[in-house]
């Protein structure tokens, strides 16, 4: 049987929980080693990344940038901050402009205070909040502060209710459907989020994601699936060493390096000096390492200081975690 390791760029259908898509693509593979890089709700469509074998422990150093196309209807609110949810008001929209909107668009932008929607998967007291609420449980939800890079308005669809069309780009941990919500209250007739397709996550785009169907022809083809890891984390510098070295590093051995400053997506050499001025070594946390003579894929160095100085650089190793130590050989 080949190895099953790699990513995959799935276009998660309409109704479907992520971890429906989990267990359809596990029986699909018969693995049970298959993980996600980030929910989505079953209404929502779109990029899910997913993890297959060892790649699982690599989820956590992807991209976090996530991209969305969200559909927002004022007038209404909601339960669930969604349509799944029961309708709690309604509100005229009659008056709304686009210059309104777009106006009050501007509060959503850069780092902001977001209280997630009660029923989230975030955990209180070890139990998910949906759960809690579902049971009538009264929960608070603690605020967090997310980051929005653009939210831009990009249609308008005049119906029973006004509904808008918006793009947004912003980190992990956003929730669209509380933008929703708190941009029709900003707004003074609700809202509630109509419909939502994640065009990007994890440096995963929808133009050349894959549908579960679009999967299983390609297996039964024994067409290759899967993104590669070196390609999934091409943003990290990359550390490059012999076999000597490679050897030591999956025996969990440190590798002595010395560098002044790394620049992101740059490629160090093992036992070398690397000069850049982009990215100080402080801000650097992950490299990708790959053996020089095989050209395989390594694993994830982390890079550590030494506490003497000396001339012509900073001391540093090359330490394995064993954590996320991947050997593509086995």
């Amino acid at each position: 049987m080949t190895y099953m390791f790699g990513f995959i760029n799935l276009n998660k259908p309409r109704g479907l929980t992520s971890h429906n898509c989990i267990s359809k693509i596990r029986r699909l593979l018969n693995l049970k080693k298959v993980g996600h890089g980030g929910t989505l709700d079953p209404l929502a469509t779109g990029v899910l990344p997913i993890a297959v074998g060892k790649a699982t422990r690599l989820l956590q150093f992807l991209p976090e940038q996530k991209a969305y196309r969200a559909r927002i209807r004022f007038g209404v609110t909601t339960t669930t901050d969604d349509l799944e949810g029961e309708v709690l008001t309604t509100k005229s929209t009659t008056h709304l402009s686009r210059e309104a909107i777009v106006a009050a668009l501007e509060q959503f932008q850069g780092e902001i205070e977001q209280i997630p929607p009660v029923y989230s998967a975030i955990k209180k007291n070890g139990q998910k909040m949906y759960e809690l609420a579902r049971k009538g449980i009264e929960v608070k939800v603690p605020p967090r502060i997310v980051t929005i890079d653009s939210i831009e308005v990009i249609d308008f669809i005049l119906g029973d209710f006004l509904e808008v069309d918006v793009a947004i780009s912003c980190g992990s941990g956003t929730y669209i459907r509380a933008i929703a919500r708190d941009l029709g209250q900003t707004l003074g007739v609700g809202g509630t989020l109509a419909n939502l397709v994640r065009t990007k996550s994890c440096g995963m785009s929808l133009d050349s994601s894959l549908s579960l169907e679009q999967l299983e022809a390609k297996l039964r083809q024994n067409q290759s699936i899967f993104i590669e890891p070196a390609q999934a984390l091409a943003h990290l510098p990359a550390i490059i060493l012999n076999s000597h070295e490679a050897h030591k590093w999956l025996q969990g051995q440190t590798v002595p390096i010395v560098i002044d400053e790394v620049q992101a997506g740059s490629t160090l050499e093992g036992g070398s000096t690397l000069h850049s001025q982009n990215l100080s070594l402080s801000n650097q946390k992950y490299y990708r390492t790959h053996d020089r003579e095989n050209n395989h894929f390594l694993g994830i160095s982390i890079i550590s200081q030494d506490t003497n100085i000396a001339k012509g650089g900073l001391p540093c190793t090359l330490a394995k975690p064993k954590i996320v130590c991947i050997n593509v050989r086995e």
